[in-house]
């Protein structure tokens, strides 16, 4: 299967650059799978959607302050930082601007010495190995010192910080939010509660390779980076108990969906208790042993995210979709509108 199969036309005035500032009122694009029609909503509309004795899952990483801005302690030139992942206590793998001026041994200070770095290392992908000093808590300097690593596409400056998490974000570790999930407000999760539906919360730290884009001309020669997730005992029981009872298990995101798909290959297509690594790529062919249904943003062309969509629903039923969502002017990406893929009957 070629990678341009997943190409379209995507003007660039439709990439979101700011959030709404209600969550809710982004618009929702309503799929039915294998086919091709689609209905037009807002997002306040997934309520009706879903139905007592569904589960809906969600993912609830917190992203990380993680751009730092800093200067060389010898030379006072600006420098960059990006962590990318935690190898030690107070070691980080990170990404570097600009790289040539950083080698093993060179010294960054952040925020007037509240924080400093030192170059541990040098990586295969160009990125860095920083050693941290500081007092105190590091969470808490790096609440006060850094920015949301804001995905490429996104060029204007974020005046709340808030609106690049889920307002149920609690464990801390992601390079980007997973984005599904920024159209919920607390009163939406309540009143989806108090109809019924089953609401469960699993965690999948966003690596920033989800940006990379598909370089090769076959999907099946490309590589999945990897991400840590994990789903807890309390978790795994509700959404088996919702499968065993013939409930909907509703995915909010390509990160829960990839959780979940996971768990269920390595376990006989059941969800137990587990954490772990994952570079589990979904493309059509792919035959869901999880999910019955998956809300999601717009995504990039040729990106492995439109390709894990494609395989819930067919090629061309999201091909179309996409043209529908351009022609309609659905805004596109983390700020953007979303789209609900129903399950099958």
């Amino acid at each position: 299967m070629k990678v341009e199969d997943f190409d379209f036309y995507l003007p660039e005035e439709l990439i979101a650059q700011t959030p709404l500032l209600d969550r809710t009122a982004s618009r929702l694009m309503v799929v039915n799978p294998n086919s091709l029609e689609v209905e037009h909503h807002t997002f306040g509309h997934i309520l009706d959607e879903l139905n007592a004795g569904d589960c809906l899952v969600l993912n609830d990483t917190r992203v990380l302050p993680a751009r730092l801005m800093g200067v060389k302690a010898d030379t006072g030139a600006n420098i960059e930082l990006l962590l990318l992942k935690q190898t030690n206590d107070d070691e980080w793998e990170t990404l570097v601007k600009p790289a040539k001026r950083v080698k093993t041994g060179t010294v960054v200070t952040f925020g007037d010495g509240l924080l400093t770095a030192t170059c541990t290392g040098e990586l295969d992908h160009g990125g860095r190995t920083f050693k941290f000093t500081y007092d105190g808590i590091f969470y808490e300097i790096l609440d006060q010192l850094g920015e949301m690593p804001l995905p490429p596409y996104i060029r204007e400056k974020l005046e709340d910080q808030d609106r690049y998490q889920t307002v149920y974000a609690k464990e801390r570790g992601s390079a980007a939010a997973p984005t599904a999930g920024l159209h919920f407000t607390q009163p939406l999760l309540e009143a989806i509660k108090a109809k019924g539906v089953e609401v469960v919360f699993i965690t999948l730290h966003v690596g920033l390779g989800t940006f990379r884009p598909v370089s090769v001309d076959s999907i099946e020669d490309h590589d999945m980076h990897s991400e840590f997730y994990s789903v807890s005992e309390e978790a795994a029981a509700v959404i088996e108990r919702v499968k065993q009872a013939g409930g909907k298990v509703i995915s909010v995101g390509t990160t829960s969906t990839r959780t979940l798909e996971t768990v269920a290959s390595k376990n006989d297509g059941k969800i137990v208790a587990s954490h772990g690594w994952t570079n589990i790529f979904i493309y059509p062919g792919y035959e869901y042993k999880a999910i019955d249904g998956l809300i999601t943003n717009f995504h990039l062309p040729k990106s492995t995210l439109v390709m894990l969509v494609s395989a819930l629903a067919s090629k061309e039923t999201i091909m179309n979709a996409y043209e529908q969502a351009v022609k309609e002017k659905y805004r596109f990406f983390s700020f953007g509108d979303a789209m609900f893929i129903r399950p099958a009957k």
